[in-house]
């Protein structure tokens, strides 16, 4: 702001007088060419927030829900009938206790080692400690690579729903092998058991992180994540096969 006489005015920082002719403040020292004011950024208001929200929402429904418009009446008994298999099969899985192996010993278990094995493969460049957690990572990732491919590539979420039961099962699966880190008492594919060997692969894992008295701990954790993922499987499919019946309503 300029005085009355226009000869001096204010240091927009300070606010200290300087003269017209001045380069810099000799209070504060900022040079006044290059002086910019701070803007403060407005914080979104409530209802920009929630627009974004339900942006978000929308996007989500999409993506997950309304891509699907499949309206032949075949496919929709085929779902059901999958729908049903995953839901008997998947609660056997989440009432039987960690303790009992049952996903261990189940015909998915075969169908989970070969990803398994690759995984101590595909990760063999990156170190020993990636070689052994490789094989967990990749029996983990197959499901997940499928579930993208459902969802962002073929656009079917009914398939990614499947993919999202079998990532379920698959972490229900490896919960065993992390219980069983102390006590190496679980079957190997060799016909010996971790103590007729060097231990397995989470005896290892847990060892060189030092937290192998954490086994029984970890392993209910990735058992019940399992558990909520499967759950979520039964829901979304169930949404899905909801939305097709009514497509197909007169």
């Amino acid at each position: 702001m300029l005085t009355i006489d226009g000869s001096t005015a204010h240091c927009p920082k300070c606010q200290a007088y300087r003269t017209d002719d001045a380069e810099e403040c000799v209070r504060c020292g900022i040079i006044f060419a290059k002086y910019k004011p701070l803007t403060v950024k407005a914080s979104p208001s409530p209802s920009q927030q929630a627009l974004t929200q339900s942006e978000w929402f929308l996007t989500a429904r999409q993506w997950l829900i309304e891509s699907d418009t499949t309206t032949d009446s075949m496919t929709l008994y085929g779902r059901a009938a999958l729908l049903v298999v995953m839901v008997w099969w998947g609660w056997k899985f989440i009432t039987t206790p960690l303790e009992t192996n049952y996903t261990g010993e189940s015909f998915l278990h075969l169908i989970n080692l070969p990803f398994h094995e690759a995984g101590h493969v595909i990760f063999r460049p990156f170190g020993r400690f990636m070689t052994i957690l490789g094989g967990t990572l990749g029996q983990i990732l197959m499901p997940l690579i499928c579930l993208g491919t459902f969802l962002l590539k073929t656009r079917d979420p009914f398939g990614a729903a499947v993919a999202l039961w079998w990532t379920a099962e698959s972490l229900m699966d490896i919960a065993p092998y992390i219980n069983d880190a102390r006590a190496l008492d679980l079957m190997l594919i060799g016909g010996v058991t971790g103590k007729e060997t060097d231990g397995h692969d989470w005896n290892n894992i847990l060892t060189m992180l030092g937290l192998l008295e954490w086994d029984h701990r970890l392993a209910h954790l990735t058992y019940n994540i399992g558990i909520l993922l499967m759950l979520g499987s039964f829901f979304w499919g169930g949404v899905l096969l909801l939305h097709h019946y009514r497509r197909l309503s007169p």
